[in-house]
């Protein structure tokens, strides 16, 4: 894709700035505001994407941006930014360094560029469309898994599925060997790292999960929704990720109705 190393340049400038701003933050006492759905955000989740918005402004003005905190500006746009400063901020607030920024680059909606940061531990997955995913700065790659009974699955927590979705999910996750909740955006890093097999989520925004799905692929995996279909910025929140093709048909399997 043409500009793709400025974009992979921004990206990374965008996780050093935003890395910078949460650092201070953290386990420091400080304020926690609930918004209207009661997921909690403090001044670090506002001040890391404001600081980002204006770095993406000046080097691509023409781009838009959909961020968590301060909501979308030129969605329409040929190329979207999707911004999460700190995903996991529950953790976060706990003192928990399971969270990240997440960065991602939309291309007529669909995700080519992705950024997990942990910028406590210092850590950072990219992926691009073509390349192969690193992990500060070595490739890496997801690891064989033939079937969900060998299977690690994360989500982040089972309160997220309700209904047929908890049907289905329990479904999967009763024939896995290893469940686990809590890891947020890291699981995915888990992922393209081999030490996870599976990510299943519900009710996700695009700002939660477009990150992951170009470093998930360029590590070798799988990422769709729970039909199957192609991820993108109209998905419906549902969200189903493997490392290897076998236990994604499984799991895509166990989760239909």
């Amino acid at each position: 894709m043409d500009g793709l190393d400025a974009y992979l340049a921004l990206a990374a400038d965008l996780a050093d700035i935003a890395g910078a701003t949460i650092r201070p933050y953290f386990r420091v006492p400080l304020a926690v505001d609930d918004k209207p759905d009661l997921s909690p955000v403090t001044a670090a989740d506002r001040a890391a994407e404001a600081a980002m918005r204006g770095l993406i402004a000046a080097r691509f003005p023409a781009h838009g941006v959909i961020g968590e905190e301060y909501g979308a500006e030129r969605e329409g746009a040929e190329f979207v930014w999707v911004l999460d400063p700190i995903d996991g901020t529950k953790s976060f607030i706990s003192g928990v360094p399971l969270f990240g920024t997440l960065i991602a680059l939309a291309h007529r909606g669909r995700p080519v560029l992705g950024v997990i940061d942990q910028p406590i531990s210092r850590e950072r997955w990219v992926g691009a469309a073509g390349r192969p995913t690193t992990f500060n700065g070595r490739p890496v790659r997801c690891r064989p898994c033939p079937g969900l009974a060998a299977a690690t699955v994360f989500a982040t927590t089972p309160d997220m599925f309700t209904g047929a979705d908890a049907a289905a999910f329990n479904r999967v996750a009763g024939a896995a060997k290893l469940v686990r909740f809590g890891a947020d955006c890291y699981a995915y890093g888990l992922l393209a790292l081999g030490f996870v097999d599976v990510v299943i989520e519900a009710s996700l925004k695009p700002y939660d999960f477009s990150a992951m799905v170009p470093i998930v692929a360029g590590a070798g995996g799988v990422a769709t929704d729970w039909d199957g279909a192609e991820l993108g910025l109209a998905s419906d929140g549902r969200v189903l990720v493997a490392g290897d093709r076998r236990t994604h048909q499984a799991a895509l399997a166990r989760l239909a109705p």
